[in-house]
């Protein structure tokens, strides 16, 4: 996440029971600490929602599609931010039905 730059696109990907990408947002503010985090270990990303997939793209899709499986997401369990290469975001856009 401190990576992350204003502008950047990034997909929305429910990670608990549906595990499942289901829409774009934008960073809107980069990388500041939580401030409910008294240790100071943690930290946010402001997001703003851009659009919904047309059908949202699931683990196992993503799992399932060869083209796909160099993805940190597929290699291992319990990430929450995950780099995405551009020929991966174009794959995934088009299983969620729309263009990149």
């Amino acid at each position: 996440m401190k990576a992350m730059k204003v502008g950047e696109q990034a997909f929305f990907y429910h990670s608990v029971t549906e595990k499942q990408i289901v829409g774009i947002l934008e960073v809107a503010r980069t990388y500041y600490p939580d401030p409910t985090d008294a240790s100071g270990r943690f930290g946010m990303v402001d997001f703003k929602a851009i659009r919904p997939l047309a059908q949202p793209v699931t683990l196992a899709d993503i799992k399932g599609d060869e083209r796909l499986e160099h993805l940190a997401l597929v290699r291992q369990s319990r990430l929450s931010v995950v780099p995405v290469d551009a020929k991966a975001w174009r794959i995934i856009c088009a299983l969620g039905g729309i263009k990149a």
